[in-house]
């Protein structure tokens, strides 16, 4: 199944329904005033987060949708029924904004969350409602209003505890399926993730917590170059960044500067989120290498975690940190920039 975290799509919201003319007609009763009913209001389209929903696959197959218009009145005084919801579930994380304008309407970040994307037209009025000391038999009624419309365009920011970043070949989706249940496909070319992947990690005195692991990032990420500039956005909601370096490449300390300046220059604040760093791979080189190269980003002000996501050596070691760490750490505040800017 695709992943899509973007899609474009109609909303009609449904029109209300007329009001009715009609007059008392019983044998016993003279001068029978008018009894017309009101029309129903139209059935309003609203925006339902879910956490069963992972991405806006289904928007790929359907992109109007468009809610029951009110019944008309009838006579005897009854009102017309109301015109049902048409509900839209879509995934946690969700920006829902106008498409003409770009204005961000709706920021559904939890499950259950939900936005009004266009509202039912209300119900037109009976002849009963017309009625005055002058007027005491109108024969007219009044229309329903239309329900609004609009193109709207959703956008996916995936929420998870923890975000894998690094370079393609990092051995971000090895770790992955080595710290939950997912099954990523894992290759030794670069860009075997071509979307990002969701698990679960489980502890053991803990709740459980969602992993997400971000395709690979290159040098020029930020401006558009190979993968990371689509899904750049799924980071920026992540409590902890795991930076996963492949310590077996000669070149480890320039690819971790290159992964660092991407965050920073998409969104200087990512730089200062918590992060973690992991050293990957270090079954491929000699054991008195790991302190040594470890030593280096130590130097930096970071604590790594030597690992080797083939062996398993460190696994459980990087499970206990990041149990530590979770247990301590407040939820942030996961409404973006742009977000907190909207009116």
């Amino acid at each position: 199944m695709a992943f899509i975290d973007e899609a474009k799509f109609f909303v009609k919201a449904g029109d209300g329904g007329d009001g009715c003319v009609s007059f008392r007609r019983e044998k016993y009763v003279a001068k029978g005033g008018p009894n017309g009913g009101d029309g129903g209001k139209g059935g309003d389209v609203i925006v339902r987060t879910s956490r069963k929903i992972q991405s806006l696959i289904d928007f790929r197959f359907r992109s109007h949708f468009k809610a029951e218009r009110g019944r008309g009145g009838q006579g005897k005084d009854m009102h017309g029924r109301k015109g049902e919801n048409c509900i839209i579930e879509v995934p946690n994380g969700s920006m829902i904004k106008d498409d003409e304008t770009g204005e961000i309407l709706a920021d559904l970040l939890h499950d259950g969350d939900t936005y009004i994307a266009a509202h039912g037209g209300d119900g037109g009025l009976g002849n009963s409602r017309f009625a005055t000391g002058t007027n005491r038999t109108p024969r007219f009624a009044s229309k329903g209003v239309p329900g609004e419309e609009r193109w709207l365009r959703i956008e996916l920011k995936l929420i998870a505890d923890i975000g894998l970043v690094g370079l393609p070949n990092a051995g971000k989706s090895t770790l992955l399926s080595k710290l939950s249940a997912a099954n990523p496909k894992i290759a030794d070319y670069p860009f075997t993730t071509l979307e990002p992947q969701l698990g679960v990690l489980h502890f053991k005195f803990s709740e459980p917590v969602i992993i997400a692991d971000i395709p690979g990032l290159i040098e020029g990420a930020h401006a558009g170059v190979g993968l990371g500039h689509n899904f750049l956005r799924h980071i920026e909601r992540t409590r902890i960044l795991l930076h996963i370096i492949d310590v077996s490449d000669d070149n480890f300390k320039k690819n971790f500067y290159t992964i660092e300046k991407e965050l920073q220059a998409y969104k200087e604040e990512l730089v200062e989120r918590t992060r973690f760093l992991v050293l990957n791979k270090i079954d491929l080189i000699d054991p008195s290498d790991v302190p040594r190269r470890a030593k280096w980003f130590r130097d930096k002000g970071f604590e790594p975690v030597s690992l080797s996501c083939l062996t398993g050596h460190g696994i459980e070691e990087l499970k206990q940190v990041l149990e530590d760490y979770l247990a301590e750490a407040e939820h942030p505040d996961l409404s973006s920039d742009e977000s907190k800017d909207a009116p």
